[in-house]
């Protein structure tokens, strides 16, 4: 039987055009790897005060990405949860909120991780009532209607005031509405208190005469945190350190210049100069990554939660730590 056999010109001619073949590949897949490493946007979540919005005015992060060709996209939110679901659903890749959100958003699994916080900030938010009010201690709050954000920093709030005037949630009457209606709510007097932050606690003292029974010294820390989706700051941590270093070099223009920081905010979030002003003098600034004792306090707005059954599980604050985050 004759067996077939390729003669040697043509077996060098397959030998060169499997190694061609394989060279191209070799070659072809790192740019391919490249292009799907190098990101073509960074969607922010904001709200309506703070840093974020005058990094946003300024427009310097867009001029550094445009460098790497990234695109820098905003979203406005009314409050942190919402952001933070948007950041669950992909809609968005960062953004910042207060103590409570990310534990609300852990516990009903979002893989986020905490990028950065601002100090602590306890006189930013208060709990709110009527000058006229006859509520004038936490302890008259027992049997009063209370209007909170639910999953808020100023949920959080809340609980911890309860606490320090002796009192139960059983207590009282939680009445969970978003920041606009709550006003309307407190303003028109279908509820006896507010628990708040700024710049809408700064809103309700000056337009509206609102007391302040306690703010969050003595009772919780207030920080604000910024977060990304896991999947996003781990594939490009030099985008995030970059954003992170844009927002440093607006806290260091901002603790110099507060004053000018409420002049630029005001005619950008369309409220009148003087409440911004108020609020102003209350903002922390000095961006800087999440030590384990943040985490270690952030454990705790998480505890209380869990055992008020406010959240479906425990959460375990440590699991959202940023790996490449760490000081």
């Amino acid at each position: 039987m004759t067996k077939n056999r390729t003669p040697a010109a043509g077996r060098r001619g397959i030998l060169r055009a499997v190694l061609g073949a394989v060279l191209a590949a070799a070659v072809a897949t790192p740019a391919f790897a490249q292009t799907a490493e190098a990101p073509k946007e960074l969607r922010i979540g904001y709200q309506k005060y703070g840093t974020l919005v005058i990094l946003k005015a300024r427009g310097t992060l867009e001029k550094r990405l445009a460098d790497k060709g990234v695109a820098v996209k905003w979203t406005e939110f009314p409050f942190g949860p919402p952001l933070l679901e948007a950041i669950n659903v992909g809609s968005i890749d960062v953004g910042t909120t207060g103590e409570a959100p990310p534990i609300f958003a852990q516990a009903a699994g979002a893989d986020l991780v905490y990028i950065g916080t601002e100090p602590p900030a306890p006189t930013a938010e208060a709990l709110v009532v009527p000058k006229d009010s006859p509520i004038r201690s936490l302890a008259d709050l027992k049997g009063k209607k209370i209007a909170v954000a639910k999953g808020s920093n100023a949920n959080y709030l809340l609980l911890k005031l309860l606490e320090k005037g002796g009192l139960k949630l059983a207590d009282v009457s939680v009445v969970y509405l978003p920041p606009a209606d709550a006003r309307a709510a407190f303003e028109s007097g279908r509820v006896d208190a507010w628990s708040i932050w700024d710049p809408f606690l700064a809103a309700a003292e000056k337009q509206l005469n609102a007391r302040a029974i306690a703010d969050g010294t003595g009772a919780v820390a207030n920080h604000q945190f910024y977060l990304a989706a896991r999947g996003y700051a781990d594939k490009h941590p030099e985008i995030v350190r970059i954003l992170l270093d844009e927002i440093g070099k607006i806290d260091q223009w901002g603790k110099q210049n507060p004053k000018e920081v409420a002049r630029f905010i005001a005619p950008l979030i369309g409220i009148e100069l003087p409440v911004v002003e108020l609020a102003a003098q209350r903002l922390s600034y000095g961006v800087r990554p999440v030590t384990d004792e943040v985490l270690a306090q952030q454990q705790k707005v998480a505890d209380a939660f869990a055992e008020l059954k406010l959240v479906p599980k425990r959460v375990r604050v440590a699991d959202a730590a940023w790996k490449h985050g760490k000081p």
